[in-house]
């Protein structure tokens, strides 16, 4: 699972997370819910290693990103679709990355037919429209068959079809006991598609608990 204990980022006077602790548990999807500049992304990159924690710890599957020992193989991540080279292929983005990772070659064509970008696999990345280049960076995430995966608003630039997949391979994902983290500013995407909800807000948390009962906490607030 993922662990966040007392997290915090300091960007000189700026406290863009401030103490956030909870958990990310395997088998459920699990939406973390604020509005843009709440944090998420922020703490998304320091669970990631990215960005270094002014204070607290966060953990994946026991240790830090940064120590885990094959680092595609442990967590899969969408946090930037247009993290690639526009003159390369969409193969050879995910050919290089895997033999930096130990991948067997004939994983690259499996995750781009599992994402839907084979018949165009071959066209430089630079091409790509918004949403084919999120299916790539999806496409990444799957690439190791990892048992943990972070999606940073994996709905951005899909199309209804293909937010209707991405909602159907999150929780397939979970269902297979995987650890599933997606963040969103989108309260109406996390009632499709999340079991359990964490909610932040100017960088604190708000919220850690099921969607049914976040649901039926607030429906009783309105009536």
């Amino acid at each position: 699972m993922i662990e966040v204990r007392g997290l915090t980022k300091r960007y000189g006077e700026v406290l863009a997370v401030d103490d956030l602790t909870f958990g990310v548990r395997a088998g459920e999807v699990t939406g973390f819910l604020g509005p843009n500049g709440a944090g998420k992304s922020t703490t998304l990159r320091m669970v990631l290693g990215l960005d270094a924690a002014s204070s607290g710890t966060a953990t994946v599957q026991g240790r830090p990103y940064s120590a885990q020992p094959a680092p595609l193989k442990a967590v899969g991540a969408l946090l930037d679709p247009g993290a690639v080279l526009p003159s390369r292929t969409a193969f050879h983005h995910l050919l290089a990355l895997a033999a930096g990772n130990g991948i067997p070659r004939g994983r690259v064509s499996q995750v781009l037919a599992e994402v839907g970008l084979e018949k165009v696999a071959r066209r430089r990345a630079g091409t790509y429209s918004l949403g084919m280049r999120q299916r790539l960076g999806i496409a990444a995430a799957l690439l190791g068959d990892p048992p943990v995966l972070v999606f940073d608003e994996p709905l951005n630039g899909l199309d209804p079809e293909g937010i209707v997949w991405i909602r159907s391979l999150m929780r397939g994902m979970a269902a297979e006991g995987r650890v599933v983290l997606m963040s969103s500013h989108l309260m109406s995407e996390m009632e499709l598609t999340a079991d359990h909800l964490i909610v932040v807000g100017r960088g604190k948390l708000i919220a850690d608990t099921t969607m049914k009962d976040f649901i039926e906490a607030h429906s009783e607030r309105e009536v």
